[in-house]
């Protein structure tokens, strides 16, 4: 500790480096040229598409470049000393007591066969040489300290026995034992619900303050960095291309690139029809493909030949701001204030006729009571409990919730995949719930189609692209001969806005955005009436998800297709959608239009996922919701409300009816329907979570 006060020097210290990775064939440059500075108590976030350097950045600060990585120019300076030139030794003593690291995937930094008390002491006891009494009691302190429920329990329990965001607190906690200086957070928050990210968010902020730790937090979600960071840094292919404070890059952007990233995502005001996304153009360069001069130049709308390509670009300072630097030759010539030019504004597409309808649909599942004794008792598991809702053609209907709600049990349901317990799903006045995949006729499974949400597990790898849509067509029946099928294969590629030579490349030859493509183009292949988007753009950078969506929204107008867009991201639904249906537990708690369902009266739930969504606009002031607690088993749901053990609102309900009986569904205006116990008088007076500041 007195190290630390002792020091006021910049915390981390990184000039003008450059790491490349070596290969038989070439070496491949991955920095170039970068350089940050993060000051005592500072969080510094980095941002940027997949392949641009942030992780390598992280990685030559932690020393951990593999066999083949190396740096090659410039130097990374840890409290004044450079990290470069350390022995193994002083390396060793300095990872994980002064500099320490939590990684994308909490599972891979704990040992599934060790106790949580166990993992966490050993820290203190490694780096400090405290006692095995000192350390737990420093274990449990550091484990109320990231709010885990029962601190004792935990320290008792292996990690399989914890939920993610549980799992990914304790990382936090060990990483937190032995007081850092420097914590690293690599995209800590990607795989937690949307709920559970905004409670570590507020949890690191808060560590942050209490040990006076500095943070690079890293991350492709501006809106989280504005909620955590106090600097920013912007990375595109494998350069710094702008930093500075939050502030200053927010609201004075001063690289194409970072403009071109926020118009790419969906804030407050975008709208399908009147102000759409606006995608980057292009791809991201390949390391060894890089441009001449700006690495952004082949897709900015700026680029001026013969200038912007005629040799390497420095940083440049931005006069009158706080260490505000771009690398772009131009921006002092740019009318950064210029509105976007006009997208072509489209016509929003008549809602048609019904074209699925679900009626009180169950879906329970019968599961061992212990996973080693399957002979034995069972429990049932009520995964979707009285699901009623219709969609309509040409309709996009959003289905949000967290994990574990039954969102993907009830896509499962619709595709055939399970069959229902009770209800009805009825598709052309056709019951289908309780008729496998299997057994449903050519043009039933041709007319619900899914697109999954990871491009990378849907493709066959050993199979060319175009023989896998030709593979569809030939399952749906389409096609009288090889060239027809062929013919339309190229169509469908034409569709999805992919060159038709990609017929003949493989998927390991595409882009994660371009997969995504193929599995559009291969649902579309029956003609599909109805398509289940589970997550279809949440395992893409935030260019490539406004290109895919705005192509979801372009094939659904066309086609008149009805989609069931399943996510956790609010801020896409909002974009997107035309009606909204919010589950809890299996339960459907609100359905409305978007606009009914984005402002109030909310179900509490509502209210606390719309406080949860971080969003990249500094004009944006939202309520403050925190969720307490986990979201409950649901072989052993809570009796009563599904949502009443985390309800910040049950005090204002009479008679404990939240802990006794499930709420009636109430109609509101215009078929809004929450199912809630609040009266009505209470409803009518909720404000609303996201306000946008008056320009």
């Amino acid at each position: 500790m007195a190290d630390r006060e002792a020091y006021d020097g910049p915390i981390l210290e990184i000039e003008n480096l450059s790491i490349s990775f070596f290969t038989r064939l070439r070496e491949i440059p991955a920095v170039m040229d970068f350089s940050t500075t993060v000051m005592p108590g500072e969080a510094m976030g980095l941002v940027g598409e997949s392949g641009c350097g942030k992780s390598t950045v992280a990685l030559g600060v932690m020393q951990d470049l593999g066999v083949n990585g190396r740096i090659v120019g410039g130097s990374i300076k840890f409290k004044g000393r450079n990290l470069n030139e350390m022995s193994r030794e002083e390396l060793a003593k300095i990872r994980g007591k002064e500099i320490a690291m939590i990684y994308q995937e909490p599972m891979a930094s704990l040992n599934p066969a060790m106790r949580i008390g166990k993992q966490l002491m050993e820290v203190p006891m490694i780096h400090e040489g405290v006692s095995e009494k000192e350390a737990y009691q420093r274990a449990l302190e550091v484990v109320t300290d990231v709010r885990l429920p029962d601190p004792e329990r935990m320290l008792s329990a292996f990690p399989h026995q914890l939920s993610g965001g549980q799992q990914q607190r304790i990382v936090i906690a060990l990483a937190l034992m032995a007081n850092p200086s420097l914590l690293i957070l690599d995209e800590p928050t990607t795989a937690l619900d949307v709920t559970v990210e905004a409670a570590v968010v507020e949890l690191v902020k808060d560590l942050g303050k209490k040990y006076g730790t500095s943070m690079l937090f890293i991350s492709h979600n501006l809106g989280l960095i504005l909620e955590t960071c106090d600097r920013l840094c912007v990375m595109y292919s494998g350069e710094a291309v702008e930093t500075g404070s939050i502030e200053d890059v927010f609201d004075k952007m001063r690289h194409p690139y970072t403009q071109a990233l926020f118009r790419s995502i969906p804030l407050p005001g975008a709208d399908k029809n009147s102000r759409p996304l606006v995608a980057i153009p292009g791809n991201f360069p390949l390391p060894h493909e890089r441009p001449r001069g700006c690495n952004f130049g082949p897709r900015c709308d700026y680029f001026e030949g013969g200038r912007c390509d005629a040799a390497d670009i420095r940083m440049d300072a931005i006069e009158g701001d706080d260490r505000h630097d771009s690398r772009c030759l131009k921006f002092r010539e740019i009318d950064w204030n210029a509105p976007i030019a006009a997208a072509i504004e489209t016509k929003k597409a008549e809602i048609g006729e019904v074209v699925i309808k679900v009626d009180n649909l169950k879906k329970y599942y019968e599961v061992a009571a212990s996973a080693l004794f399957s002979h034995g008792e069972t429990k049932v598991v009520k995964a979707n409990e009285s699901l009623s809702f219709e969609a309509r053609e040409s309709e996009t209907l959003a289905i949000v919730g967290e994990s574990g709600c039954g969102k993907s049990t009830l896509a499962k349901v619709l595709m055939g995949l399970e069959t229902a317990t009770d209800g009805h799903v009825v598709l052309d006045n056709k019951g289908i719930e309780s008729v496998p995949i299997q057994e449903r006729d050519t043009s039933t499974v041709s007319s619900i189609q899914m697109v999954f949400q990871n491009p990378f597990d849907t493709l066959n790898p050993s199979m060319a692209v175009g023989r896998q849509i030709i593979r569809a067509l030939e399952v749906f029946k389409i096609g009288k001969n090889e060239a027809a099928r062929r013919q339309r294969m190229l169509e469908l590629l034409d569709l999805v806005k992919l060159p038709r030579a990609f017929a003949d490349r493989m998927p390991r030859q595409l882009s994660g955005g371009q997969k995504q493509r193929v599995g559009i183009a291969r649902a579309f292949a029956g003609g599909a009436r109805i398509v289940v988007a589970d997550e279809p753009v949440s395992a893409l950078d935030v260019s490539v998800q406004a290109a895919v969506t705005d192509l979801l929204m372009e094939i659904q107008r066309n086609e008149k297709t009805t989609l069931l867009f399943i996510s956790h991201d609010l801020s896409i639904v909002r974009y997107l959608s035309d009606r909204v249906m919010v589950m809890y537990l299996g339960h459907v708690v609100e359905i409305g239009s978007t606009d009914q369902v984005f402002s109030p009266p909310y179900h509490p739930y509502t209210e606390a996922l719309l406080s949860a969504v971080p969003i990249a606009d500094t004009s944006v002031e939202k309520e403050h919701i925190v969720l307490e607690g986990d979201i409950p088993s649901a072989m052993n749901p809570p009796p009563g409300c599904p949502f009443q053990t985390r309800c910040r609102w049950k005090k204002d309900v009479p008679g404990g009816l939240c802990d006794t009986e499930v709420p009636p569904m109430k109609t509101l205006d215009s078929g809004h329907q929450i199912k809630c116990h609040l009266a009505d008088d209470i409803l009518a007076r909720m404000t609303p979570v996201i306000k946008v500041a008056a320009e």
